[in-house]
Formats: C-alpha cells, sequence, structure tokens
C-alpha cells in the first residue's frame, strides 16, 4: 500500500456516552436502565435525543432522533432534561486533566479532543491509560481513546471499542481494519453522503477507497470527491489546532407549539438577538453578517442574510438588520423554530460591554 507516512502521534479522546454518564453518576439507581437525554426529558413535546445509554441504544436509539421516536421505541426508557450547564462544567475539568498531558489539545466539542503526543517519550499506550485512568478518577467518568498517526485514523479508532476502550491503529491497518468498515464511519460521512455513495454501489470504506477519483470528483465535486478519496486512503495531514476564532454565533428556539402570530415570532427574535449580542460582546466580537433562520411546522427551513456596512456589536443596529430580515421572510405556515446568527466575526479591540438596556 504506502501510501501514508506520518512520524505523528495522534490520539482522539472520546467520552463514553457523556451526557448519560453524567445523569447516571448522579442518579446512581439509574445504572443498567436505558436513559435517554434530551430536550425538556418530556418525550410527548419536541425535542430531540442528545445522547443515550448504551442499554438505550439497543433499542435503536441515536443522538438527533426525534423524543417521540425514542418514546415508541422504548417506553419503559428514563428521559431527563439536558444540562448544559453541569455537562460544559466537566467538560473543562476533562480538558483540564488533558492538558497536564501536553498543551497540543484541539478541543473538538463538549466530549471530544484531539492530543498531539509525537514528542512525549513515554509510549502511546502508556499515555491514553493515563489518560482514562485520571478522568475516571476524579470524574467518575470513562473514555475511549484511539491512537494512530493522524486525526482521521485516531477518530476513526476512538470507536471501535467502546466503552472504556483503547485502540491503537498503525499504517499497515488500514485494509484489514479500516477498510471493511462500513463508509458511514468515516469522519465527514454524512446520511446524504452514504445514501450517495450507497447509490454508486459503495457500501464499505474499501470499495471506496477502489473507487477512481475521478468519479468521485464527477459525483461530489472536486474539494469533496478528492477528501473522500484521501480519507478511505487514512491520509490526512490536519495539525492541531490549540486555539481558533469562531467564525458565527447563534441563537435559536424551537416552539412548544408551532406560533402563528407575528408579534409573538418578532418578540422571539428580539430576545434572541439580545442573547446572541450580549454573549458576541462577552467574548469581545463585532459581526458584518446578520442571518435570520425559520423552520415552518412541516420542516421547509428558509434564511435572510444582511451584510451590515461594517462591522459592530451595537444591539440595536443588529436587531434591526434581524428585523429587516424577517421582514422579507414570507411566513404562509406556523413556525416551529427561529433563530438568529451573527457571521464574519472580527475582534472588537476593546474590552467587553455590559448589554444594551431594555428599550
Amino acid at each position: 500500500m504506502g501510501r501514508m507516512s506520518s512520524p505523528r502521534r495522534i490520539l482522539h479522546i472520546d467520552m463514553d456516552a457523556f451526557f448519560a454518564a453524567v445523569e447516571l453518576r448522579r442518579h446512581p439507581e439509574l445504572r443498567g436502565k436505558p436513559v435517554v437525554i434530551g430536550g425538556r426529558g418530556d418525550p410527548t413535546q419536541r425535542g430531540v435525543v442528545s445522547t443515550a445509554s448504551y442499554e438505550a441504544r439497543r433499542f435503536g436509539i441515536h443522538s438527533a432522533m426525534p423524543l417521540r421516536t425514542a418514546y415508541r421505541l422504548c417506553p419503559e426508557a428514563v428521559f431527563l432534561p439536558v444540562d448544559f450547564e453541569t455537562y460544559e462544567r466537566e467538560s473543562a475539568r476533562i480538558k483540564d486533566i488533558l492538558r497536564e498531558i501536553t498543551p497540543q489539545m484541539e478541543d473538538v466539542g463538549i466530549d471530544e479532543a484531539f492530543l498531539d503526543i509525537s514528542e512525549l517519550p513515554e509510549a502511546s499506550e502508556t499515555i491514553a491509560r493515563t489518560i482514562q485512568a485520571r478522568i475516571l478518577e476524579r470524574t467518575g467518568l470513562t473514555c475511549s481513546i484511539g491512537i494512530a498517526p493522524n486525526k482521521l485514523l485516531a477518530k476513526i479508532a476512538s470507536d471501535l471499542e467502546k466503552p472504556n476502550g483503547l485502540t491503537v491503529l498503525h499504517e499497515s491497518d488500514l485494509e484489514t481494519r479500516i477498510w471493511p468498515l462500513a463508509v458511514r464511519k468515516l469522519p465527514g460521512v454524512g446520511p446524504k453522503t452514504e445514501a450517495r455513495l450507497h447509490e454508486m454501489g459503495i457500501e464499505t470504506i474499501g470499495a471506496l477507497a477502489r473507487t477512481p477519483l475521478q468519479r468521485l470528483i464527477d459525483r461530489f465535486g472536486p474539494s469533496h470527491g478528492r477528501y473522500l478519496h484521501r480519507a478511505a486512503w487514512g491520509e490526512d495531514d490536519e495539525p492541531i489546532v490549540t486555539h481558533w476564532e469562531p467564525k458565527s454565533t447563534s441563537r435559536e428556539m424551537t416552539f412548544a407549539h408551532d406560533v402563528t402570530r407575528r408579534r409573538v415570532l418578532v418578540d422571539t427574535l428580539r430576545s434572541l438577538t439580545r442573547e446572541v449580542v450580549e454573549h458576541l460582546r462577552s467574548e469581545g466580537y463585532r459581526c458584518r453578517t446578520v442571518t435570520v433562520k425559520i423552520r415552518f411546522s412541516d420542516f421547509e427551513t428558509h434564511t435572510r442574510e444582511r451584510t451590515l456596512p461594517e462591522p459592530t456589536d451595537r444591539r440595536e443596529i443588529i436587531e434591526a438588520a434581524v428585523l429587516a430580515c424577517f421582514a422579507h421572510l414570507v411566513v404562509p405556515r406556523p413556525v416551529r423554530l427561529l433563530g438568529v446568527r451573527l457571521g464574519e466575526l472580527s475582534r472588537s479591540g476593546k474590552s467587553p460591554e455590559p448589554p444594551s438596556p431594555e428599550p
């Protein structure tokens, strides 16, 4: 094969059923039971599954599934509300543990991270076991770790033996351990890409690797086609990113019941704008673009965007742009969701300001 060559040692740390594990820690009486975390914890109301315990997953319950569907699959499951404040606090503790190992850490989500341990003298497996032991000792939680020459393979590896797994992938493992996997196991392959690959008769990563590059480019375009080809061959030279600037910030509201009154929609947009601007200022940013998202009861979704004359963090300017976007949206059906996104962020170059007073 000989297509991969890298001296790097990359770890991907993935917490096991993170939200559910935190809840089981404070509700030990629920251990061994199917537990589903999502929304307000009421499966009769709107909301989606954020995570599920491994017992619940055996019923086919998975992340992003509507809570009502999860309830139909497993009526006896225990449904709990999402407690982001607690999860974020636990995530911060875990990331602090990882930074004790090396500052070369890329935070890629509330429950996962990459570490570059190439310069550390200890064996990769020793470092990984140390991480698992420290996280378990200090938080009572378990994680699965993948070790590989690059981020792509490390992420695949961490998912191969869950929970509390440790998987090492070498260059020589590509054909025997990666290629037999379903294409969905490849990072960056979601349901739509998976369906299109299946239409082409490509169901495994190995079949994808054997597909001519030009055929993938013809089907997916130059960028995505080349990515799929390289990823199937285990090729990835992405560095560990220890810090990056956000491109946007947003807030959304899913209504418990569909809304038809325009006054309610406008008030909701004002409230979302106030929240997102407060966050923008607290982080010391300004925005250049404003986008309003609206999703109707039939899940049809539309957006409107407006570019501001110059970057700003002034709420009155941003709110005026939000309402102008909304004014150009036709609302022929009841509304399920509203969202406000501020994009093209840049540093404000000044200390964070308190939020604007209520008008």
